[in-house]
């Protein structure tokens, strides 16, 4: 009995999520309530306050669903691979585009980017300043890597490759999440990508730059 209670307690959780993904995506986050994601997910609101201190709790966990630290990517990609940190991080990018293409991604991610206002103890901005910064973090140790081996353009520091890389992807991932149907963030996004790393790579390196 008490696996069965657990285990219908994360399915609560889940539902509720599910339901907060729905009207978030729907209304936006300030203008939704937790009464109404629990009329969404047909519980009480008590339910809720069960598994969630407060919206802001909630919303965490929504994001928790979707969190993509380029950390893990790299792992997923390097594991049976001998590929360059160069390649790996290319590749990495790739993985990335095509988790965007999920519903589940896009949907959250949008509500982040597009339908979520400061509100009470929400700060979407000090939330994506919070990703951005993981991921930056992650990105320069992959270009040291790389800078380290001689595969970096000698006029780019691992740094200033960090920036363009995250600048790039934010760009991307913006306007894809504003227009998804306008064109493909895994066929034309990629190509961006593999340009990008063409140009980041250094001359006399014999790197190859294959699509995934």
């Amino acid at each position: 009995m008490p696996r069965r209670t657990k285990a219908e307690a994360a399915a609560t959780r889940e539902a509720l999520l599910d339901a907060a993904e729905d009207v978030f995506f729907d209304k936006g986050v300030a203008r939704t309530s937790l009464e109404q994601i629990a009329r969404h997910a047909g519980m009480t609101r008590g339910a809720v306050y069960w598994h969630f201190r407060n919206k802001a709790d909630l919303f965490h966990a929504l994001l928790e669903r979707v969190r993509m630290p380029f950390a893990e990517l790299v792992d997923e990609v390097e594991q049976g691979s001998e590929a360059s940190p160069l390649e790996t991080t290319r590749l990495a990018c790739h993985v990335s585009l095509k988790r965007l293409e999920q519903p589940r991604y896009r949907r959250i991610l949008s509500i982040l980017v597009h339908r979520c206002e400061f509100f009470s103890d929400i700060n979407p901005l000090e939330m994506q300043d919070q990703l951005a910064n993981e991921c930056f973090a992650e990105l320069c140790e992959q270009f040291r890597r790389a800078h380290d081996q001689g595969a970096l353009a000698p006029h780019l520091t691992p740094e200033t490759a960090s920036r363009l890389l995250q600048s790039t992807l934010g760009g991307l991932f913006h306007d894809w999440l504003r227009m998804p149907d306008r064109f493909s963030i895994v066929t034309e996004g990629g190509h961006v990508i593999d340009t990008l790393f063409e140009l980041m790579q250094h001359p006399s390196s014999e790197e190859s730059s294959h699509q995934p």
